[in-house]
């Protein structure tokens, strides 16, 4: 708890693990914050948007949508906006959105939810230990995350941050089950939570100094969480942002020095992954394999309207490094060379050798 704390950037008490991926604690914090016909409004900018109208959709929510075209991210205008019309109780977005590989902007958010009574949630599982998830200094709620991106560490633990305010509205929904209760037991006046497993009040109190049985550890998990956060701290936040804002500018030089089109807006760009149009004429899933054959490289494809219209590349962790970034850019020049598309040899490891350079 202690570990995470310092990745969230919070002193929240309430910031420990889900066991279960990212996912899990995507759907542990939306079935605890959200009751039942309570109103949610969700930022909707690329599939992982979507997905928490389609969590929130199977918990019986009233959902209401603030929808950005893919590429683009939304500002405190008009989240704030979206708020005062639809008076939500729950207000959830996502901080980058890997299907977009764009990073929503969170500044000031957390003060816009609290100004209207609005409890707020961030899902972060593709930007923490990446890029900064300041839970404290954007004032928001709750904030959930996954080990698989940029903390570099096995999936099937979610960490997960809980603001007071939030803990207090979750334990409203307390209920203990049948097979633990004491006399002493109190249950919430709120609706109970719909989820066993993922209800966060029962999970609180097993971290609590209680220790109030709820499952069974998922204790290989624990400790690989653990020296994930470790290794993270290790190197130092600022030091690890750094390195993958480093990661990035290359990527995005050597792209564009192969005569390559980047995709969404530089501004609101994750630091992690980079969107590239594939050229036209160009069988994307063809130089795919190729990178797998050759290189035993993997690009991401696409979802959605972006489906084979764009790769997506990833340098998160440990693959956030000078050489990973300049294999990439050499193999990929390689293959589409191969393909038959015009490109100037050694152009794309040149501009992005020529960023770190510049450091």
């Amino acid at each position: 708890m202690a570990l995470y704390r310092r990745v969230f950037m919070t002193d929240n008490r309430w910031t420990f693990l889900i066991d279960g991926t990212a996912r899990a604690g995507i759907e542990a914090a939306l079935v605890s914050l959200v009751e039942p016909g309570a109103r949610l409004l969700v930022v909707r900018a690329g599939r992982f948007g979507l997905l928490l109208s389609e969590i929130a959709q199977r918990i019986g929510a009233d959902i209401r949508t603030l929808d950005i075209p893919w590429g683009e991210v939304a500002t405190p205008a008009q989240i704030e906006a979206a708020i005062v019309a639809h008076q939500p109780q729950v207000f959830a977005t996502i901080h980058g959105d890997t299907s977009t590989t764009m990073a929503q902007p969170l500044d000031g958010v957390g003060e816009i939810c609290r100004r209207h009574g609005v409890l707020s949630y961030v899902d972060a599982t593709a930007t923490l230990g990446g890029m900064a998830v300041a839970t404290d200094g954007w004032g928001v709620d709750v904030v959930t995350g996954g080990l698989q991106k940029c903390m570099g560490g096995p999936p099937g633990s979610s960490p997960i941050t809980i603001s007071d305010r939030a803990a207090a509205h979750i334990m409203a929904r307390r209920h203990v089950e049948a097979g633990i209760r004491d006399d002493d037991a109190e249950d919430g006046g709120r609706a109970r939570i719909g989820s066993n497993y993922f209800d966060l009040a029962m999970i609180m109190e097993y971290w609590s100094d209680r220790r109030l049985n709820h499952h069974t550890e998922a204790t290989s998990m624990l400790y690989g969480a653990r020296e994930a956060a470790r290794i993270v701290l290790e190197e130092g936040l600022e030091a690890r942002f750094a390195r993958h804002r480093a990661a990035s500018r290359a990527m995005v030089a050597g792209l564009r020095a192969m005569g390559l089109v980047v995709y969404g807006q530089d501004a609101c760009r994750m630091t992690n992954v980079t969107g590239v149009h594939i050229p036209d004429g160009v069988d994307g899933e063809r130089v795919r394999a190729r990178m797998r054959a050759d290189f035993e490289i993997e690009i991401g494809t696409a979802f959605g309207p972006l489906a084979g219209r764009i790769w997506r590349i990833g340098a998160m962790g440990y693959n956030a490094m000078k050489h990973k970034v300049l294999l990439t850019l050499g193999a990929l020049e390689a293959v589409l060379r191969q393909e038959g598309h015009p490109l100037a040899s050694g152009a794309a490891v040149d501009a992005a050798r020529a960023t770190y350079e510049g450091l």
